[in-house]
């Protein structure tokens, strides 16, 4: 094992049992969210939406005081991304030497009720210009290149029904019954949970595999392929153009067709 493999190893082993934990952090015996509301001044109690973008950040907020704990334990300190569209939101840089650097996205989602093995999924970062041009500082707090691993701390959760208009005292703060709950908490690479497929509209985002399973295990398109292959591949996605059945020219936007190009029927021919 190269020392940058093994430096990446270690991190990545501290990162999941540190995941592990955060489980407790989050949610409460019974599974329900551990923040409830925001408190005023009069202790008043007002419930939080289940908005996906202020469940999103207030996770964050939650979360951050253990991040801080971890890279301390680590021997690591936090660059935070300087901007809000920035990549990624926390940069570690090992104290020792600063030329050791992993990215981490926090990342949410909720489980979908009709059908619950699958999630909403995620969008893991730009595939534009900071993603190919690996020495760009465009959006990116660190050249693309500069980090040892690309990771997320992701977050699964089902959405319940409730009265987020309805304020409560203080007191009652154990009666509130949390808008979100039945957390996942996991850790994995950007390219073992990557799909093959944009993960937003018409931006230019990597989107994930909407598998719960195979998120949680870090089991996307590319496990068998490696992270080479999904480099190469959303590096050049939606670029190389050939010619389909009828003749006529497409672009290329899916693995099987990816593979076929570069001269290889399955996942596992090419990996071998």
């Amino acid at each position: 094992m190269t020392q940058y493999a093994s430096v990446k190893d270690d991190f990545k082993q501290n990162l999941q049992t540190f995941v592990e934990d955060l489980q407790h952090h989050v949610s409460t015996e019974n599974r329900q969210r551990t923040v409830k509301g925001f408190i005023d001044i009069f202790r008043n109690v007002y419930t939080i939406s289940g908005d996906t973008k202020i469940v999103s950040k207030i996770l964050e907020i939650h979360l951050f005081p253990k991040i801080v704990e971890f890279a301390a334990v680590h021997d690591y300190i936090i660059v935070l991304a300087e901007h809000q569209n920035y990549y990624p939101d926390v940069s570690f840089v090992s104290q020792r030497d600063e030329r050791i650097k992993f990215a981490l996205d926090f990342k949410t989602t909720y489980r979908l009720p009709d059908k619950p093995h699958l999630c909403n999924g995620f969008t893991l970062g730009s595939h534009g210009e900071y993603f190919i041009n690996r020495s760009s500082r465009k959006n990116i707090q660190f050249p693309y290149s500069h980090y040892m691993g690309h990771f997320c701390l992701g977050i699964i959760y089902s959405r319940y029904n409730s009265d987020e208009t309805r304020v409560y005292a203080l007191d009652d703060l154990q009666a509130i019954t949390s808008v979100i709950g039945d957390f996942q908490v996991f850790v994995a690479e950007k390219w073992e949970i990557a799909s093959d497929s944009s993960g937003s509209g018409n931006t230019a985002n990597i989107g994930s595999t909407k598998v719960i399973d195979d998120l949680v295990h870090g089991r996307g398109v590319f496990k068998l392929l490696g992270e080479n292959w999904f480099d190469d591949y959303w590096c050049n996605y939606g670029k190389i153009t050939v010619l389909n059945e009828t003749g006529q020219v497409k672009k290329i936007r899916s693995l099987k067709d990816f593979l076929a190009y570069r001269g290889y029927g399955t996942p596992s021919e090419a990996s071998q």
